[in-house]
């Protein structure tokens, strides 16, 4: 038996990276998918090949008429819902403060803290009524500490998102839904590449291999995170394995936000040593 046998499940953002391995996962787990993204040729490819449990509409997480529609899909077709990964993301002004354009700053938020309250806005009445269901939002390691993302606005807005995800789930926990995050560290994905200028998605999303070998030393870990990292940890929480796990933000990092690396801190304290004289 699969963790997800029998449950009917939303993804966004799932045309590449996180969301399509999510995706891939939960069919293999027995879940239904219905996955969304904006690269029509991408999200079909993927759904031909996850075969008949999946099945891709091109919808933007930004538009409530694109969720209403796909609330509608999903009823019509499968009349519950049982999970949602809020998934759907990209990159976000880089530079100084003084320096971040309103407009940019407007669609990032849109497209990182919109996406995911439009989409528990949605999904809630459904779970609900049902009294059951689980919601999933993407967060980052960079809501939790300044520094970890090439963009301060998307820290801000994944910051949002984890708090909003407690707010929410404080609030759908007394019907018996379970709203939590997952926060990925260092993960090999195309995005490093988009956040830098890249503007051909699927060619950044093609230098995920280069990405890798960069990211490898980044952590206590010593490889890249995948997104099959992510796509375990969101599994386990839309299964009935996490039934009592809600308001949670779980860190997927190999411990990069846990403190300084062992090695290097070793390292510095005998140059310190060095340079004070003092012996062994």
């Amino acid at each position: 038996m699969g963790m997800l046998d029998g449950k009917i499940a939303i993804i966004t953002g799932a045309t590449s990276g996180i969301g399509a391995r999510t995706a891939e996962l939960f069919v293999e787990e027995g879940a239904r998918v219905l996955f969304t993204g904006r690269r029509k040729l991408e999200g079909e490819a993927i759904a031909k090949r996850l075969g008949a449990n999946a099945s891709f509409i091109q919808a933007d997480a930004t538009r409530e008429a694109d969720w209403e529609r796909l609330i509608r899909h999903v009823l019509d077709r499968h009349g519950k819902l049982d999970a949602l990964f809020n998934n759907a993301g990209g990159p976000a002004p880089t530079g100084g403060i003084e320096g971040i354009p309103v407009d940019g700053f407007d669609q990032a938020m849109a497209l990182l803290v919109r996406s995911v309250m439009l989409g528990m806005k949605h999904a809630a009445p459904i779970m609900k009524k049902q009294r059951a269901g689980a919601i999933i939002n993407n967060g980052s390691i960079a809501a939790h500490l300044a520094g970890y993302s090439s963009s301060m606005i998307y820290s801000a807005a994944k910051a949002a998102v984890v708090q909003l995800t407690r707010c929410v789930a404080m609030e759908l926990g007394e019907s018996g839904v379970r709203v939590n995050s997952v926060s990925p560290g260092a993960i090999a994905t195309g995005i490093l590449a988009k956040a830098l200028g890249m503007q051909d998605a699927t060619k950044a999303d093609a230098l995920a291999d280069k990405i890798k070998v960069a990211y490898a030393g980044m952590q206590p870990i010593p490889r890249a995170g995948v997104p099959d990292d992510i796509a375990q940890c969101v599994c386990w929480l839309a299964s009935d394995r996490a039934s009592f796990v809600n308001g949670e933000d779980i860190v997927v990092d190999g411990g990069v936000i846990g403190g300084r690396m062992f090695t290097p801190q070793q390292e510095g304290l005998q140059k310190a040593k060095a340079m004070l004289g003092i012996g062994e």
